[in-house]
């Protein structure tokens, strides 16, 4: 991989003192400056034309971004996967493509389509599928040291990863998406505890629009074994023997530690998506979209898009109220 990673003096020194988010900031920075897809990509963002619709104490964003239509309607059926080079393999990068390499598993690459004023894939080094189970600690690392300037996403493999069968993380701009600032006030509004100690705090919350659950502890280890107790729950109320679907976006503070918000998805498209014609919405949630950034690569769709149609979309992709409060319940009782 070392012909992937960037040489750069002040690079190096940013990673030697463990400046991570910094040197992914100066990352940014030499990628723009040494190539033009990137560059060209990045300038056009700026002037993305954006809606803001106002929800019962949160807001959600429509985002116009053209440069999003290979990922919002990219085929993800094993069938495409196993035909197609995966483009997240260190071969398959584009030539001027480089990175930071983390902890010696993982790459961190400039995403040439960004959503994000700055955009990170954060990739694994070997091809294997795209799985949090045991790589929530990986999730949780990536945020606490991203965390100066950056979120950390993670999309499951079968609502929103563009490349499933690659294990990545994505991350960009604290405080881009509105969950950032909003979290909290949601869940004071809409949560319902499931936990409520010194050193954690687990939370349900429906907010009219969205279904999930939020974590927040400053303790690593009690995040990792109670995300694993989440999880087997999760998967047996879904009756998945596979990853439940779920979309994550993790935040980490220096004072209050790390806030995990898990999307509970029923299924990762909505029935617009494949409406033929005037009907159709080429939109594909994903953990931005969730986190209050909805991307519409289309101008017909961006044009049309307004507060019923989000209600409409998000509903039929989050999980039902009987099944939260199942979820509710059984957290509760192994809590």
């Amino acid at each position: 991989m070392n012909h992937r990673v960037y040489d750069n003096e002040i690079l190096n020194e940013l990673i030697s003192k463990n400046e991570i988010a910094d040197a992914s900031k100066y990352l940014f920075e030499l990628q723009c400056n040494d190539w033009k897809l990137c560059r060209d990509n990045y300038e056009q963002l700026k002037n993305v034309r954006v809606k803001k619709f106002q929800f019962e104490g949160y807001s959600i964003k429509a985002q116009f971004n053209p440069g999003r239509i290979i990922s919002t309607s990219a085929k993800v059926d094993p069938k495409s996967i196993q035909e197609r080079k995966c483009f997240l393999c260190e071969e398959n990068l584009p030539a001027e493509q480089k990175g930071i390499l983390h902890k010696d598993e993982y790459i961190i690459l400039i995403n040439p389509y960004p959503i994000f004023p700055i955009h990170f894939t954060l990739t694994h080094t070997k091809h294997q599928q795209q799985r949090i189970f045991d790589t929530f600690t990986d999730l949780l690392d990536f945020s606490k040291d991203l965390s100066k300037h950056f979120t950390v996403i993670y999309n499951g493999p079968r609502c929103g990863a563009s490349a499933p069968d690659h294990l990545h993380f994505q991350a960009g701009n604290k405080f881009f998406m509105p969950i950032d600032d909003e979290a909290d006030l949601i869940a004071n509004e809409y949560g319902s505890i499931v936990v409520d100690t010194e050193d954690l705090l687990i939370q349900t919350v429906d907010d009219g629009l969205r279904k999930f659950i939020l974590l927040e502890s400053i303790g690593k280890n009690l995040l990792v074994d109670s995300f694993a107790k989440f999880y087997k729950i999760y998967s047996e109320l879904m009756n998945e023997t596979d990853e439940p679907l779920m979309n994550i976006v993790s935040f980490y503070d220096s004072e209050f530690g790390w806030r995990v918000i898990i999307f509970l998805r029923a299924k990762h498209r909505s029935h617009h998506y494949f409406e033929e014609g005037e009907n159709k919405l080429l939109v594909s949630p994903a953990a931005i979209d969730l986190g209050g950034v909805c991307i519409f690569p289309r101008e017909e769709d961006f044009n049309r898009i307004d507060k019923e149609l989000i209600k409409a979309i998000f509903n039929e992709v989050f999980i039902n109220k009987t099944k939260l409060d199942e979820l509710n319940n059984s957290l509760k009782k192994l809590f």
